[in-house]
């Protein structure tokens, strides 16, 4: 058996579909390890989830003009290219797998430095930039969409975006996030970091629209995952509300488990996993998306019937609306089964099919 290197990083979008493959990989009797930046989300979620992570530096990728454009992203980013090296060449894995964002860069450059395979995960229907880059070398890519903007077809195989595919009986799942059994429930989650945008506006409409908490004679309880760096901005503004929790982070095992409706944003991975869960979405994009597939994602959502899309610019005019729509048992019940016809299980192990392909036979 072999050592895979999840090369990740970023945002829970990059990374939670590594902890996925990775559990997977080991499973089947493989060993693994994240290596991404040193002190970045993905160093506490691979603590968490009791796997190896190796820190290393990363230079920050900006599609604004800064970026790589910087003397000292540039530095950072050789630095770490250097640093994963000296990890790979001491390691021998059997193949480095690379799931897009700048923290995955140095890892994934370094082994195409040394000759070790690499897979990639292309999440998006728009090849990342940072994938752009490691392309040409790559042996294979795993995607979430049948067709790929920017990828050669016969690299590309589909597999489905990887989540983590177990989940928890309701109960426990309220149980373990202090909410009551019984209530309507609502999970705000911006995304691993969390959303200002959603911060700032999400609570005040939600509190007008559920006076007391209450909405027909139905309890109303709201989880609302803010980011770390937002916790103490939203707090104060939600203290009055004992229906309306919230928390830096929040287990998204069990929060979906938990959720009856999700407003988020429109990140592949969220979207993934809310349809494994069964959880309806009203999804409000990120405008700066690139190519704004955020909104091509939502759309595809919509369309399906699992979900309503409410643009960013008509939130204040729009979301209270969706979220009453989507509230009706009616519509509830049928946008669950339409999440769930969405899902797509099995993705890790697809994946994982694939990196098994291209793995290197171990050095003696």
């Amino acid at each position: 058996m072999s050592l895979v290197v999840m090369a990740t990083g970023g945002t829970g979008g990059h990374i939670y579909p590594a902890v996925a493959t990775a559990k997977e990989l080991m499973a089947r009797g493989h060993a693994s390890l994240l290596l991404g930046q040193r002190g970045g989300m993905e160093e506490r979620v691979a603590a968490e989830q009791g796997l190896e992570f190796v820190g290393v530096d990363a230079g920050k990728l900006a599609r604004s003009g800064q970026g790589l454009a910087d003397p000292r992203q540039l530095w950072r980013a050789a630095l770490g290219v250097v640093q994963a090296r000296r990890v790979l060449v001491g390691r021998q894995p059997g193949a480095v797998v690379g799931y897009g964002g700048f923290a995955s860069l140095p890892g994934i450059l370094a082994a195409q430095s040394l000759g070790i395979p690499t897979v990639l995960h292309e999440q998006n229907a728009l090849l990342g930039l940072t994938q752009k880059l490691a392309v040409g070398r790559a042996k294979a890519v795993g995607t979430s969409y049948q067709e790929v903007r920017g990828l050669d077809l016969q690299k590309a195989t589909l597999v489905g975006m990887p989540v983590r595919e177990n989940r928890l009986e309701r109960r426990q799942a309220l149980q373990q996030l202090g909410l009551q059994d019984g209530p309507l429930t609502l999970l705000v989650m911006g995304g691993s970091q969390g959303s200002l945008f959603l911060n700032e506006n999400v609570p005040g409409i939600l509190e007008g629209l559920f006076p007391g908490g209450v909405h027909g004679g139905q309890a109303v309880q709201v989880l609302h995952q803010t980011g770390p760096r937002w916790i103490e901005q939203v707090t104060p503004s939600v203290a009055h509300l004992p229906w309306y929790h919230v928390s830096p982070f929040v287990d998204a095992v069990a929060a979906w488990s938990a959720a009856h409706l999700g407003i988020t944003r429109a990140g592949t991975s969220t979207l993934a996993e809310a349809a494994f869960h069964g959880v309806p979405l009203i999804m409000v994009p990120l405008p700066e998306s690139a190519e704004n597939h955020q909104f091509h994602n939502a759309v595809s959502v919509q369309q399906a019937g699992a979900g309503c899309v409410v643009e960013q610019a008509d939130v204040t005019g729009k979301l209270g609306q969706a979220v009453l729509e989507c509230v009706q048992p009616g519509n509830l019940a049928a946008m669950r089964e339409a999440a769930r016809r969405r899902a797509q299980p099995g993705a890790a192990a697809r994946f994982a099919d694939l990196i098994e392909h291209h793995l290197r036979s171990p050095t003696p």
